[in-house]
């Protein structure tokens, strides 16, 4: 993985710990206001790091041991598992800086630690389930192994098949055909995302392309748009068929 690839991944973690602990610092709650700037913003910021951090082994920890517990329970669990490691934290600062907390203090600690912490477990669903959103509904990618080598007129169109041809290979697109010089299987492999089958030893076809399937004699046909016609072999028949391709 590149620096600007981890970068990526990175960023939009660490701009939610800043602006989080940024809004804590403002807000300066639980008498945080008697500490002046820049100390509120490193305390806050500081805490939310290390709220994210013990999230992030906790989250580990929770996918490991327990994988099919429901975001109703996981998120919650998490809040609480955050604000252990948390409110030892904001004690043991207490400790360091000021006059050490009693014992009997400390549930009031862990109370007022967990209220953020559920606000900030709660926030951080809200963004998961929009990344599974965003996920779910992007478009399939097919692999640059393929794109590269089309025309640049094609390498937007969607994919209707791949032909091969000798040692070519013919691509059919919406926008048109190109013959490039790749192997079946190759094609096939980068065209993983999309939904598709192998119809024939020459030929691949995308689902989303065909428009009808016949019987020519012994043989079944699939049409795709623009009217391209695809052979089916007698060994794809039943897989195709149980697809509810023909």
């Amino acid at each position: 993985m590149t620096w600007t690839e981890r970068a990526k991944q990175l960023l939009p973690g660490a701009g939610f710990i800043v602006g989080v602990g940024t809004f804590l610092a403002f807000l300066a709650p639980y008498e945080t206001d008697g500490m002046t700037w820049p100390w509120v913003w490193f305390y806050w910021t500081g805490l939310i790091a290390w709220g994210g951090l013990c999230g992030n082994i906790g989250s580990a920890l929770l996918r490991r041991h327990a994988p099919d517990l429901p975001d109703w329970i996981s998120y919650p669990v998490m809040s609480l598992l955050i604000s252990i490691p948390v409110s030892a934290a904001v004690l043991t600062l207490q400790a360091l800086f000021g006059d050490p907390s009693p014992i009997w203090v400390w549930p009031v600690v862990f109370f007022f630690v967990w209220v953020i912490s559920a606000a900030v477990t709660f926030l951080t669903w809200l963004m998961d389930r929009q990344k599974e959103a965003a996920a779910s509904s992007a478009e399939p990618v097919i692999a640059r192994t393929l794109t590269d080598k089309l025309p640049v007129r094609l390498r937007t169109a969607d994919l209707h098949a791949l032909q091969s041809e000798d040692h070519y290979l013919r691509v059919h697109t919406s926008a048109g055909d190109a013959l490039i010089l790749m192997r079946l299987s190759d094609a096939i492999a980068a065209a993983a995302a999309l939904e598709g089958e192998q119809t024939h030893r020459s030929w691949w076809v995308a689902r989303s392309a065909i428009t009808d399937a016949r019987r020519d004699g012994s043989q079944a046909v699939l049409t795709l748009k623009g009217g391209i016609e695809v052979p089916v072999s007698r060994a794809n028949v039943p897989k195709l068929r149980e697809k509810g391709w023909l």
